[in-house]
């Protein structure tokens, strides 16, 4: 993507959160914005091809973005792990609290049908993006397990968010904390079982005991 389009995307995506509390986010208010951002209506074609899902999947780019290069003021080296998610998903509702509505009408459009696949993708890469910010390097199994259980921490606490009305989202962010201490334990008690599970023998380990003798006995 050259640098001008990038540019003329944003500018149409700046003007269409200012419009989402009132147009939404269907093709009107993509065609709208366009206009308020000083371009011919043909340019949101131009920038966005498939429309307002073209529209819809950049504005979580652009947050995803924000999120990754406003964690580059955050010292989570110097957190644990659960603090460092935490710090991660408060920034980032932070960065969104002047365009909250605009978030509520761009959920409501992604909760139609169609927009499955678009959710989806979205959804993984936003949580894959904050537990690497977070410094997971994880690649076997835990990589999905992990990512599912951030998608339900965090999509609770954005809905809890959007309709926060205490002093600087203070019910937010205790709901938050709360929701990762629950995840932690899922981890902690999955943790223990499968160190007893590594103790227990396996029919194989039971066989090879059967068929080399020898080679279990201590010198």
């Amino acid at each position: 993507m050259s640098d001008h389009l990038l540019l003329e995307k944003r500018a149409i995506l700046h003007a269409a959160i200012e419009n989402a509390p009132f147009d939404g986010w269907g093709q009107q208010a993509l065609k709208r914005a366009a206009r308020d951002a000083g371009y011919e209506e043909i340019m949101a074609a131009r920038a966005f091809p498939e429309g307002s899902r073209d529209l819809l999947s950049f504005f979580l780019d652009e947050t995803d973005r924000e999120m990754i290069e406003g964690c580059e003021e955050l010292d989570l080296a110097a957190l644990k792990i659960r603090e460092r998610i935490a710090a991660i998903i408060r920034l980032r509702l932070e960065q969104a609290i002047g365009r909250r509505e605009a978030v509520r009408r761009a959920i409501s459009r992604l909760a139609l049908p169609g927009h499955g696949p678009l959710v989806a993708r979205h959804t993984a890469q936003t949580m894959d993006a904050i537990w690497r910010l977070a410094g997971d390097t994880a690649t076997d199994f835990n990589w999905y397990t992990k990512r599912g259980l951030l998608a339900g921490v965090y999509t609770s606490t954005l809905l809890h968010w959007l309709n926060d009305d205490s002093e600087a989202c203070h019910d937010t962010w205790a709901f938050l904390d709360r929701r990762i201490a629950e995840v932690m334990k899922i981890q902690k008690a999955k943790f223990k079982i499968q160190k007893r599970l590594a103790k227990l023998p396996t029919p194989w380990n039971t066989l090879g005991r059967l068929r080399h003798p020898k080679a279990q006995s201590t010198p």
